[in-house]
């Protein structure tokens, strides 16, 4: 797994206890470019509501406990086997520094990577579309 720029590893499978229960998030990285915790929870099935319901908690828990002053909110990312945005859309508010993403076990095909690449190109010119027009106005 590749993160990018300013990512430090902080721990693995992280506990912590409310009430005598013990919970673990997978991966916990601090960004020092975003000045913010990374919490990575991996599912190696479908993603459930109860996994996003887990992930709110976590990212509570480090937003009020182990963030300090001047840092921003932290931000969790769960990765899953397969998703229905429908249920990340209704189970998460607006506004939410978690997401959900699909992996995949295996590398795409040659045919699946043009496809992508052409659509991921559309919407690049879409964009820039609207907002050269957005600019001109």
């Amino acid at each position: 797994m590749e993160l990018g720029k300013g990512f430090l590893f902080e721990a693995r499978q992280k506990r912590f206890t409310f009430d005598e229960d013990h919970f673990f998030v997978d991966l916990v990285f601090y960004n020092r470019l975003l000045k913010c915790y990374v919490l990575i929870d991996l599912k190696i099935g479908e993603l459930t509501h109860q996994d996003l319901g887990q992930m709110q908690m976590y990212v509570s828990y480090f937003d009020r406990y182990v963030k300090t002053k001047g840092e921003n909110q932290t931000v969790g990312i769960i990765l899953c086997r397969k998703k229905h945005e429908a249920i990340v859309e209704i189970t998460l508010p607006k506004g939410t520094n978690i997401h959900a993403k699909e992996y995949q076990l295996y590398l795409p095909s040659k045919e699946e990577l043009k496809r992508k690449l052409i659509e991921w190109s559309a919407k690049n010119l879409q964009c820039s579309v609207v907002v050269r027009r957005k600019k001109t106005k």
